[in-house]
């Protein structure tokens, strides 16, 4: 139940700000971290155009303004009344409604275009048809490379008195009031320490408990290929919150089991962390059952984890429970990853949660955020935490000249990526030297696996990549596209390409070689000698690609009929450095120094035991150096250890 007091001020609060203006309220509604204040005549906030903004800062609550439904024109009106308001140039794809949560969806080519300047347009629509706007960037692509995000969207809309219902559900329990006095913080490592895999963290307070992602070990067998969501203090019906940082199988891929077994509450993300995580998860159920594994899911819960996913922006402050508040910033490792942080009770404790991040600008991403508004506590990834990466460009070079060299004997280069961030990394790095001649013009590029709908998406949400990027997608061009490079469209091409005579470069997930075509181009590939595979990122332990770099020349696969097959790998083996999308040593070292306020504990994570104690051994050597307190305490956790960060349980 909504504690009355709390309410009754919000309501008023409201009341005092509306009625002035002439705004006539029907009723107000929580749902979810919003509170939702439904009117009568939308038409006053063409004259009014902040003042949700205005409530959201006295509340410090996040206002959405709906209006009733008796007001709203038919969806035909509507759809004219938009076609007279939006210029032709905005290039209008479709228009879609939500009769349960009155919105309409627009998505057009040019978004800017649809909102007008200081959102004249997008005002005027919600007056003149009492219809919020949704408006989503439609790229210029295949359709079939729209497909996640089409499916995502029309399933949402099928669904949405379903969604309502959950909205309200979970806008009761974060509005509930604060019960306990008692008030303390503590963390537990379910996954992802002193490893790199299955990351999970579950931070407890005595209102809530909240978990910070929830992934699968890509390398991991029996109890280390999933965290330890068995612990007692785990009831799943009990958890208030999943914050997902980004949308990597190891921070995402168990999040559709939570609902297998009893979780009902809301998943919160960017919205490209939404979309890419839906398509890497269906990606994993199909590689599994084709692999003969036994998937944790099934697209069932995919589809229920949809439904009660919340996307946020960055630097949005939303309430994610009673006394626990999140905010995203960007954390510069793939589209959409975000850095979270928690300010929990009023003032209690701070905590910042890396999750996998890049501190150093890439050709596709700006660098991580270092400034928040407070921090007591960090949380810190240290992949690298041991080891320096070669400066981009040096990497970038070598990469370019390993491609020549197999080239020129005929070979084929074979570089496995993670489809969400590599691929598109090392297509931007192709592009670039092919149109400045730096490769062979008979070289061909496939690609090979989901990249080209991740590519799709990253167009869909031009305004989150660099600038550089980003004015090339506003103009139209698709920076991932080229004549040399040639889409994989059927199974049957990949032998097809590795017999040919043509030299080739193949991009093809999975980035571990751990499922996926990037296993059967290696199967193809692997015994002859002019042909090169090619790593570009981290090879987690336990997975084919980490075997494989450890030195492992005999491999067993199974191919697609079934049968094992021993393959001799003779393929020139190469691992470049500099292309990770995880900050090295030195960028570890200087997010610290650089980040604003200076956290008091560093507990550190997503990285093996070496990585992990060379880090915290250095950071407490140099704490003066990089600015951190004397008594700064750095802490290494395993898993199932869990650290008091304030106060006592």
């Amino acid at each position: 139940m909504y504690k009355k007091s709390e309410v009754r001020k919000i309501v008023l609060l409201i009341a005092s700000e509306l009625a002035p203006k002439g705004v006539q309220i029907t009723r107000i509604e929580f749902e979810g971290p919003e509170i939702a204040v439904y009117i009568k005549n939308p038409q006053v906030l063409v004259s009014h155009p902040d003042v949700a903004k205005d409530i959201a800062k006295k509340l410090k609550k996040r206002i959405v303004i709906r209006t009733d439904p008796a007001i709203r024109k038919s969806p035909k009106e509507t759809v004219e009344i938009i076609k007279q308001l939006v210029p032709p140039e905005a290039g209008i794809t479709s228009i879609m409604f939500d009769n349960v949560l009155g919105e309409v969806i627009i998505k057009a080519r040019k978004v800017g275009l649809v909102y007008g300047k200081g959102r004249a347009i997008y005002n005027k629509i919600l007056a003149e048809t009492g219809w919020r706007p949704t408006i989503i960037r439609e790229p210029p692509v295949k359709p079939e490379d729209l497909k996640t995000i089409n499916n995502i969207i029309g399933y949402m809309l099928s669904q949405s008195s379903y969604r309502l219902r959950v909205l309200r559900e979970v806008g009761e329990r974060i509005h509930r009031g604060v019960i306990f006095e008692n008030r303390y913080v503590r963390i537990t490592a379910l996954g992802g320490f002193l490893e790199v895999g299955r990351s999970a963290i579950l931070v407890e307070t005595s209102e809530s408990k909240i978990l910070l992602d929830v992934g699968i070990n890509p390398g991991g067998h029996g109890y280390d290929l999933y965290p330890r969501l068995d612990l007692s203090q785990v009831p799943l019906e009990e958890i208030d919150a999943v914050v997902i940082t980004h949308a990597h199988l190891d921070h995402m891929g168990l999040v559709p089991y939570l609902f297998k077994y009893g979780y009902r509450g809301p998943v919160y993300a960017t919205k490209p962390t939404r979309d890419l995580m839906v398509l890497s998860q269906l990606d994993l159920l199909d590689i599994m059952q084709r692999g003969s594994q036994r998937p944790p899911y099934s697209q069932l819960e995919v589809k229920k984890m949809i439904l009660h996913t919340i996307p946020l922006e960055y630097g949005e402050v939303t309430d994610i429970a009673p006394d626990v508040k999140l905010t995203f910033y960007n954390a510069g490792h793939i589209l959409g990853s975000a850095m979270a942080h928690l300010h929990i009770g009023e003032g209690l404790h701070n905590i910042v949660y890396t999750g996998d991040f890049k501190f150093g600008r890439t050709r596709l991403l700006d660098k991580a955020n270092t400034v928040f508004p407070r921090v007591e506590t960090v949380i810190m990834e240290s992949t690298y935490g041991d080891r320096n990466q070669p400066p981009r460009d040096e990497a970038e070079l070598e990469l370019i000249s390993v491609i020549s060299r197999t080239a020129a004997h005929k070979g084929k280069a074979l570089i496995p990526v993670m489809a969400v961030g590599r691929a598109q990394e090392i297509l931007l790095v192709l592009v670039d030297a092919l149109n400045r001649k730096l490769l062979p013009k008979d070289v061909k590029i496939y690609i090979d696996g989901s990249i080209r709908e991740v590519n799709a998406i990253h167009l869909t949400y031009p305004e989150l990549l660099s600038a550089q990027v980003r004015s090339k997608i506003l103009r139209d061009e698709n920076p991932f596209e080229h004549e040399s490079i040639v889409r994989v469209e059927k199974k049957q091409q990949r032998e097809e390409i590795a017999k040919s005579d043509e030299p080739a470069v193949i991009l093809a997930t999975s980035g571990m070689l751990n499922g996926g075509p990037s296993v059967e181009y290696l199967r193809l590939l692997a015994p002859d000698p002019r042909n090169a595979l090619i790593f570009v990122a981290y090879q987690a332990k336990g997975t084919l690609g980490r075997r494989i770099l450890d030195g492992e020349r005999e491999i067993t696969m199974v191919t697609e009929d079934g049968r094992l097959e021993t393959v001799k790998i003779n393929m020139n083996v190469v691992s470049i450095d500099g292309f990770s999308g995880h900050s090295d040593r030195r960028q570890l070292l200087a997010f610290l120094a650089n980040m604003k306020p200076k956290p008091k504990n560093i507990i550190l994570n997503h990285g093996e035991p070496q990585a992990i104690y060379s880090l915290a051994e250095t950071i407490r050597k140099r704490a003066r150096h990089l600015g951190l307190p004397s008594d700064i305490r750095v802490y290494t956790p395993g898993v199932l250890e869990s650290l008091h960060v304030a106060g006592t349980a």
